[in-house]
């Protein structure tokens, strides 16, 4: 009887717990799990491909207003990288007790200082050559004419350069043009000039009061030391690298010099000189550089080989001075990937031309300190296995 009884009482407790107890959803089978998967995938792709959308049309609406606004922003910019470059040399002055008018002044006739024995030492020497340029023009037809006639599938003869496009009384018509096209750039280089100048002695008499307010406008403690830090950066980069280039390509410019002379080549300081400013233009100025020491040489010597010699020369002297020297001097922490900064040249000479190619690398200089400080690498220490 008790074992009946016990049997009873169990009976009733299974049932309160089976109906206590909730019962569990069934597991989805795999496949809903592969129906609903899709779904949400797709709609946070979608998501991702709107947002990137949106992205793109911001920055396809910024460079096309950038390009229009290239009249007034290539000075303005080009202001603001010269004054950044030349901000350390700004604080030394104010260190010593130069009130900041006068550093602004300073610095700003300083800038117009070099910039006009740069455009006089180039004035003689390119009027000359505007003037001698049919006499040029015709000498080197006459050297390169065996070579071109010995090249049959040119067919090119004496006659091509009598008659037609190529002949001298087209080159002589068409350089009025190019003169004419010169003419009408005149009045914007001279507004432009004029926008740079008003712009870089208002920014280095700001300077610090934009600075200030820059860091300011940031809410928290560690936001204004971070940016403190950009700030400091930028400047410190900027100015090292300038300061250390302008030595390394002076030197560059006084060995052209010594080539131009001893290869024998006509004007050897002007020589000196386009390479001293074209190596600020990396991978464009070298090659510009070398193609016309080269055609230089091959017009000025008979042999082949000995025209090539002042080409070769220079071109061997500026690799180990950009990929020996300089690197030693600036150390691995400031170096740049030599694809970035090409192809930050190419868009920059798309968007603003020649002051766009200049202004390429310290652009990415400004880009690479900002992301370096903004996001620092962390070396994280491998685990190996035992």
């Amino acid at each position: 009887m008790a074992s009946m009884s016990a049997r009873a009482s169990d009976k009733p407790k299974k049932r309160l717990i089976d109906i206590a107890t909730p019962r569990k959803e069934a597991a989805p089978n795999a496949e809903e799990l592969e129906l609903g998967e899709p779904h949400i995938l797709g709609r946070e792709a979608l998501d991702v491909a709107m947002a990137w959308a949106v992205i793109g049309i911001f920055a396809i609406a910024f460079f096309a207003i950038v390009h229009t606004m290239s009249l007034i922003l290539i000075p303005v910019t080009l202001a603001v990288v010269v004054g950044l470059i030349l901000g350390l040399l700004a604080d030394r002055l104010g260190q010593a007790g130069v009130p900041r008018f006068g550093i602004a002044l300073a610095l700003s006739a300083l800038v117009f200082a070099t910039l006009f024995l740069i455009v006089n030492a180039l004035a003689e020497p390119v009027a000359t050559l505007v003037k001698e340029a049919p006499n040029f023009i015709e000498r080197t037809i006459d050297r390169i004419m065996p070579f071109l006639e010995s090249q049959h599938w040119l067919n090119i003869s004496p006659a091509t350069f009598e008659t037609g496009p190529m002949s001298m009384q087209s080159l002589i018509e068409n350089s009025g043009n190019i003169l004419g096209v010169v003419t009408a750039n005149l009045t914007p280089a001279i507004i432009q000039g004029m926008i740079f100048f008003a712009a870089l002695l208002l920014f280095l008499y700001g300077r610090l009061r934009l600075r200030r307010t820059i860091i300011l406008a940031f809410p928290t403690r560690r936001q204004r030391l971070m940016t403190i830090r950009v700030l400091n950066s930028i400047d410190r980069v900027l100015g090292y690298y300038f300061a250390t280039a302008s030595v390394l390509y002076f030197g560059l410019g006084v060995i052209m010099t010594l080539i131009a002379y001893f290869g024998g080549l006509a004007m050897p300081v002007l020589w000196g000189l386009f390479a001293f400013l074209s190596s600020f233009i990396p991978f464009l100025g070298i090659t510009l550089m070398t193609i016309s020491v080269a055609a230089a040489g091959i017009l000025t010597h008979d042999a082949l080989i000995l025209g090539l010699i002042p080409a070769v020369v220079f071109f061997s002297v500026h690799l180990v001075m950009e990929n020996l020297v300089f690197p030693a001097i600036m150390g691995r922490q400031w170096e740049i990937n030599p694809f970035i900064v090409f192809i930050a040249i190419l868009f920059w000479t798309w968007m603003w031309g020649a002051v766009g190619a200049m202004l390429a690398l310290p652009l990415s200089l400004i880009m690479m300190t900002v992301l370096s400080e903004l996001f620092p690498e962390r070396k994280a220490t491998p685990h190996l296995p035992g």
